[in-house]
């Protein structure tokens, strides 16, 4: 799950899907002041099966992500996650 993101459009016909990603993670780096970790992307922008790295990004495929779309974000790490949920099942007096 990301904790925060951007959602990316470019459907420049001239442009490689690596070069929309690139300049994805540049407009993040302005918005936020750090790197992304994962981008998800339309199951058509890669290969069957592929999972690629962009400028130290993974690259998903996401049926939810609409073509032309890319989603970048920091994922939420397990032990966040993990965390949550502990903390949201303690029962309350």
């Amino acid at each position: 799950m990301i904790q925060e993101g951007l959602l990316w459009f470019d459907d420049s016909p001239n442009r490689a899907v690596n070069d929309k990603i690139e300049r994805a993670v540049q407009r993040y780096q302005q918005k936020f002041g750090h790197n992304p970790d994962v981008c998800y992307v339309h199951p058509a922008h890669l290969k069957e099966g592929e999972v690629s790295l962009a400028e130290g990004v993974k690259v998903l495929p996401a049926k939810s992500v609409l073509p032309h779309h890319f989603w970048l974000g920091v994922e939420e790490s397990a032990e966040k996650r993990n965390g949550r949920r502990q903390s949201g099942s303690r029962s309350r007096n």
